[in-house]
């Protein structure tokens, strides 16, 4: 092979561990490996970025990728970083979710080139579905024993930790079933290499075990750091919890938001692991962002580069569009093209006053839109007293008292946006 995949991960920082002879056995020919996911959403969200960027990276190095969606291992739950028992999901569902995660993985692996490393997806359901528990024990459970399990960081985390809970017997054979599909994957799709976050090293692991004493063969695992915030909070979430790969759980303003408001410390970081820009180039914009930081050269370019690759240009567009409102020069013609979600996004916890349609029909007066009408202004006084100081906006255009609120200043058939100088913001819902 001509592009060494574990070389590109180290500069990234991609790598946190890996079973000695990975990077020789990538090197010698055309290799497979796999990935999880985990497929109890219709959606997956940044948190998966890492591991699918491992497959895309590995897509590009010449190798072929598999995507694996653990239908029947959401049906169980996986005990390594968490502290509780998962929802368990049923096969309708499941089968939708798997869906969903091959749409969204397509935006960075290539299912449809023909070509010998097109990238595959798998479903451990369908090789488990049929297993019966005593054939699994028979077959499988023998080989590995209980010691190996109990000794593994995920299963002692959960058993000394503080839920007094402690763990099912359907979680302590988690890693059985992750284990067996590796080797399913090895003796049916040549698959040798196992990657993850580094939290899943013990579930690896127990694969190139099963590899070694019922496949006779070698299994490789690589895994990558649990990504973190300089500020200790967690990765991938918001205010409001997941950020979504889907636009409609997650739209692409809030998204491109959420990578713009990196610190700076994290985007130097986040611009080699999210993105597939070359190490020249990101060098010279970390150069560029140390000599002009306000300029936030590396949040910028983070943001454009991952909205792009998991929305589209034209989300993008719409994102810096919509950004601009209300943090740059805009007009009421930007305003009006925003559809409705990435409006109420842009202006979210802004106060709302319903007025009805039949007064905005007859032309509603700037007095009672500000003030009788909806509260924003406490008085007709007061009203009178801004737009004659001329610091009231309809839809980011100035008004006079003279003007008049109808339906051609509605956004998306339903808004107007009131403005007293800079930050005061006030939406008029049409009800």
């Amino acid at each position: 092979m001509s592009n060494n995949f574990v070389e590109e991960l180290q500069w990234r920082g991609m790598v946190h561990d890996a079973m000695p002879g990975t990077e020789e056995h990538l090197m010698e020919a055309m290799r497979s490996a796999y990935v999880g996911f985990d497929p109890t959403a219709d959606s997956l969200h940044i948190g998966n970025l890492v591991p699918i960027m491992l497959l895309a990276h590995f897509q590009r190095a010449g190798h072929k990728p598999v995507a694996l969606v653990g239908g029947a291992t959401g049906m169980i739950g996986d005990p390594s970083g968490k502290s509780s028992e998962r929802n368990l999901l049923d096969e309708k569902t499941l089968n939708h979710n798997q869906e969903c995660v091959r749409k969204q993985l397509s935006q960075f692996l290539d299912f449809s080139s023909g070509q010998a490393n097109q990238a595959v997806m798998v479903n451990n359901y369908d090789w488990m579905k049929n297993f019966s528990f005593l054939d699994f024990i028979r077959d499988v459970g023998k080989h590995i024993t209980v010691n190996y399990m109990m000794a593994k960081d995920s299963v002692k985390n959960r058993l000394t930790g503080e839920s007094a809970d402690g763990m099912s017997f359907t979680e302590f054979t988690y890693q059985m079933v992750q284990g067996y599909d590796f080797l399913h994957l090895y003796e049916n799709n040549s698959c040798t290499l196992q990657m993850g976050g580094s939290d899943q090293w013990g579930n690896i692991t127990t694969g190139t075990e099963l590899i070694r004493r019922i496949g006779s063969g070698k299994g490789y695992a690589l895994t990558c750091p649990l990504i973190t915030k300089s500020d200790g909070s967690k990765f991938g979430k918001s205010e409001g919890g997941n950020v979504w790969l889907d636009a409609k759980r997650t739209s692409p303003y809030k998204f491109y938001q959420y990578w713009l408001n990196t610190s700076d410390e994290d985007a130097e970081k986040y611009i080699k692991i999210f993105t597939f820009l070359e190490q020249q180039e990101i060098e010279a914009l970390v150069e560029l962002h140390k000599e002009a930081p306000h300029q936030r050269v590396l949040q910028k370019r983070l943001a454009s580069e991952v909205t792009v690759t998991v929305h589209d240009e034209e989300a993008l567009e719409n994102a810096i569009k919509a950004s601009n409102i209300l943090f740059g020069k805009s007009t009421d013609e930007d305003l009006k093209q925003l559809d409705e979600a990435t409006f109420l996004d842009v202006f979210e916890g802004v106060p709302q006053g319903d007025v009805l349609s039949s007064e905005i029909e007859n032309g509603l007066d700037m007095i009672g839109a500000l003030a009788e009408k909806t509260r924003f202004l406490k008085s007709n006084g007061e009203a009178r007293r801004a737009l004659k100081e001329n610091s009231i906006s309809v839809n980011k255009v100035k008004v006079t008292e003279s003007f008049e609120i109808t339906t051609d200043s509605l956004i998306s058939d339903k808004y107007v946006l009131l403005q007293r100088g800079k930050k005061n913001y006030f939406i008029i819902r049409v009800v």
